[in-house]
């Protein structure tokens, strides 16, 4: 009785054993990528992407969506952001829910996250499934230099989430806050500045 038991419990060993290397290979590159990227092991993300003909910045969680720019912006990792962007990474991937690096950015007021991902090509009146702009989420969040960044590089305070209010029209919900007034009123004056400038521009025809 007690040697069956024990060769049972060897089985159990050797079985335990075999399968471990099995489950291991079940983990795709990509799923080691973004662990990597996670535990912020430089050396396993650079490997990753030195790796010829690699395609592998622009991978996606399977179960949240998220590429490797969703996990650094979330992270508040500006340098890990302006590298990725520099290996081609996409900004304008949405994961599972709609959100982009640009909406995690204006919600967690990464003024640096926000330029980088700006600068690296990410469309900047970008919604996410209710139809909120980042603009939005800064006015929502009463962040002044992500809303000065925002309006500055040309976002649009009059586009309309999914309840048809817009930045403006939110700014216009919390007029107690003299300091959002000031923001967009300072956008108008620019824009409008801008415009008859270019009016007036060129030669003069008498």
């Amino acid at each position: 009785m007690a040697r069956a038991l024990f060769r049972k419990a060897l089985i159990g060993i050797a079985l335990a054993a075999a399968a471990a290397p099995v489950a291991a290979q079940f983990k795709s590159e990509g799923f080691e990528f973004l662990e990597a990227v996670r535990d912020e092991d430089g050396q396993k993300v650079t490997d990753a992407l030195n790796e010829p003909g690699s395609t592998i910045i622009n991978t996606r969680d399977r179960t949240t969506g998220e590429t490797a720019l969703h996990i650094a912006t979330t992270a508040r990792n500006a340098t890990w952001i302006r590298f990725f962007l520099q290996r081609g990474a996409n900004p304008n991937i949405a994961d599972s829910k709609g959100v982009t690096p640009l909406m995690i950015a204006a919600s967690v007021g990464d003024v640096d996250a926000v330029t980088a991902l700006i600068k690296g090509g990410a469309r900047i009146d970008v919604t996410n499934v209710t139809g909120e702009t980042p603009l939005i989420t800064a006015v929502h969040r009463r962040d002044l230099p992500i809303m000065k960044l925002l309006l500055e590089k040309g976002a649009n305070p009059d586009k309309n989430d999914n309840s048809g209010r817009s930045a403006r029209d939110y700014v216009a919900l919390m007029n107690s806050n003299g300091a959002l007034l000031e923001v967009l009123a300072e956008h108008d004056t620019a824009e409008a500045a801008a415009g008859a400038a270019a009016q007036t521009y060129g030669p003069e025809i008498r």
